[in-house]
């Protein structure tokens, strides 16, 4: 039997990215496409009624929603093929939720409430470091579960850094070493964007949404 995997994402979405390092860690073919979200296609719709969301994974007609839980899938559904992705560290995924939203005020808001946005980002990227340690990746030796999470994030650090003022190597060093590592990976390099490619849809977004 011939298996049909697709994925429907959005290319500047890291969380629609998350799904696409896991495929290629695991050496799966699959078919990719790409969302226009203010027109939404009708797979997207079917497949994923209730939140109308990308990413979505369609693995021989069944739909899998929600980026950790397609990774988890995968790891699964493919545990022959490819590197074990998991085990997962709740802790460490909380924080790639507050990354997310840190990383949107800093360039959706202004003044006080942006200064402040930038701070709480860098004590979170600041704690990763510190649970990153000595170790290769954060699972130990192997790129994982929680590495996948992350590194996703790496293609809008220039938008933050730029939109912001600020330099993030300046104060985490040892993480951009671990994200500039990451992308040496082929399943990484071939999913990421160019982030200037990234800042210049930001900006987009930002006259879009009125910010001042």
């Amino acid at each position: 039997m011939v298996e049909e995997v697709v994925l429907l994402g959005f290319w500047s979405n890291m969380f629609a990215m998350r799904p696409r390092v896991a495929l290629g860690e695991k050496g799966v073919e699959y078919e990719y496409r790409e969302e226009d979200l203010p027109n939404k296609t009708s797979l997207l719709l079917e497949m994923n009624p209730i939140h109308k969301k990308v990413p979505v994974l369609i693995h021989n007609g069944k739909p899998v929603c929600e980026s950790t839980n397609i990774v988890v899938y995968i790891d699964e559904a493919w545990k022959d093929k490819g590197p074990t992705l998991l085990p997962s560290d709740p802790y460490e995924r909380a924080q790639a939720s507050y990354i997310y939203e840190a990383g949107k005020s800093i360039w959706s808001t202004k003044g006080e409430e942006q200064e402040a946005a930038k701070k709480v980002f860098l004590e979170i990227l600041k704690l990763l470091e510190g649970e990153l340690g000595d170790k290769t990746y954060f699972g130990g030796e192997s790129f994982g579960f929680v590495d996948i999470n992350l590194v996703t994030f790496y293609c809008w650090f220039f938008t933050y850094e730029t939109i912001g003022n600020f330099s993030i190597e300046a104060e985490c060093p040892k993480l951009i070493a671990w994200f500039e590592m990451c992308m040496l990976k082929e399943s990484v390099s071939k999913t990421l964007p160019d982030p200037k490619k990234v800042y210049e849809f930001c900006i987009f977004l930002q006259k879009y949404y009125g910010v001042p």
